[in-house]
């Protein structure tokens, strides 16, 4: 069975840092794309990051690109997301996701299997 338990939210100021975990059970990640996906109240769930099982390439949005970084640690069997700079538009709740395929397209629609998200709120 598919697990993938995400945790490192909270609350933060803008300009600050976290990272969000998300541990896998019931499959080995390092063969699939893994993504982090973010949903904001109202808004419509968007795509973060992805990291192909093909030589660990990585995908960002534009808006992200420099200030999010995806990571892997197939020991551990997890996904992180480490996030600097923060600013009050990245608050939403934040999902990890895999599809159990080695590429995806870096679109929630592509993804069917979800953990239970983690938030992350950016307020001073």
């Amino acid at each position: 069975q598919v697990q993938l338990v995400e945790s490192g939210g909270g609350l933060v100021q803008p300009g600050g840092s976290l990272r969000l975990s998300c541990v896998a059970s019931g499959f080995t990640l390092k063969y699939y794309t893994m993504a982090w996906f973010r949903q904001a109240p109202g808004e419509e769930r968007e795509a973060v990051a992805c990291i192909s099982s093909v030589e660990g390439s990585t995908y960002y949005p534009d808006s992200l690109t420099g200030r999010f970084t995806i990571s892997r640690d197939n020991d551990k069997n997890a996904v992180y997301l480490q996030m600097n700079n923060l600013i009050p538009e990245d608050t939403a709740l934040y999902y990890c996701a895999t599809d159990l395929r080695d590429w995806v397209p870096c679109r929630s629609q592509d993804f069917r299997s979800w953990g239970q998200g983690t938030q992350v709120t950016v307020s001073s």
